[in-house]
C-alpha cells in the first residue's frame, strides 16, 4: 500500500468513526489525507471500497487485540477456568473501548448506516458479528457442553448490548456491568 493510500485510510477511519459514513464525503477524506480526489479514486476506486477497507482494518485490529489480550491475561500454566476465558473477552472489549472505541462498536455504527446486504461492506459487518458469536459459542462449549449455542447467544447479547450502551453513553461502564451479568449467568450454570 502506498503512503498516500495509507493516509487516505487513516483519514477515512478517523472521519467515519467520528462523524459517520454517510456524513463524510470523498472530498473531505482527500483533503484530510492531503491527496487529490483523483489519487483517492486511483487507489480505491470508490467510497464503498474505502468503507470496506476501513471496516476490514478495524475488524483485523480487534481480532489481533483480542488474541494478544487473551494471551497476555490468560496463562495456561495457572489453570484458568473456562469461565475465566469467557469473562476475559468482556475485559478485552472494555480495554479496546477505552483505547479505540469511545463512540461504541464501529460495526454496529456502520450497520446503522449500511443495512443493504448488497453493499460490499455488509459482509464485513455481519462477518465480524458472526465471528464473535462463534467465539462465544466455542468458549461456552467448555462451560455448557450441549447447551453451548444457547449460552453463546446469551453471552453475545450481553456483550453487544454493552457495546451499544457504551457508544450511546446510556450509563457508566456498561462493559463491566455486562461482564458482571455474564459472571452471574456462568455461576448459575454451576449451581444447577
Amino acid at each position: 500500500m502506498t503512503r498516500a493510500a495509507r493516509r487516505v485510510l487513516e483519514a477515512a477511519e478517523r472521519l467515519f468513526y467520528e462523524r459517520g459514513i454517510h456524513a463524510v464525503g470523498v472530498d473531505l477524506i482527500a483533503a484530510e489525507a492531503g491527496v487529490t480526489k483523483k489519487t483517492l479514486y486511483d487507489r480505491f476506486g470508490s467510497k464503498e471500497r474505502i468503507v470496506v477497507e476501513y471496516l476490514t482494518g478495524r475488524d483485523e485490529r480487534w481480532r489481533a487485540f483480542l488474541a494478544r489480550y487473551l494471551d497476555d491475561h490468560l496463562d495456561a500454566a495457572h489453570a484458568t477456568t473456562p469461565e475465566d476465558r469467557v469473562l476475559a473477552v468482556f475485559d478485552a472489549s472494555r480495554a479496546w473501548s477505552a483505547a479505540y472505541g469511545a463512540k461504541g462498536c464501529s460495526m454496529v455504527n456502520a450497520h446503522a448506516e449500511i443495512s443493504d446486504p448488497a453493499h460490499p461492506a455488509f459482509p464485513v459487518i455481519t462477518g465480524q458479528k458472526q465471528w464473535m458469536l462463534a467465539l462465544f459459542t466455542r468458549l461456552a462449549g467448555d462451560v455448557a457442553g450441549a447447551d453451548a449455542d444457547r449460552l453463546g447467544r446469551t453471552l453475545m447479547l450481553l456483550h453487544e448490548g454493552a457495546l451499544v450502551a457504551h457508544g450511546l453513553r446510556i450509563f457508566p461502564d456498561p462493559l463491566t456491568h455486562a461482564r458482571d451479568q455474564a459472571e452471574a449467568v456462568l455461576r448459575m450454570r454451576h449451581s444447577t
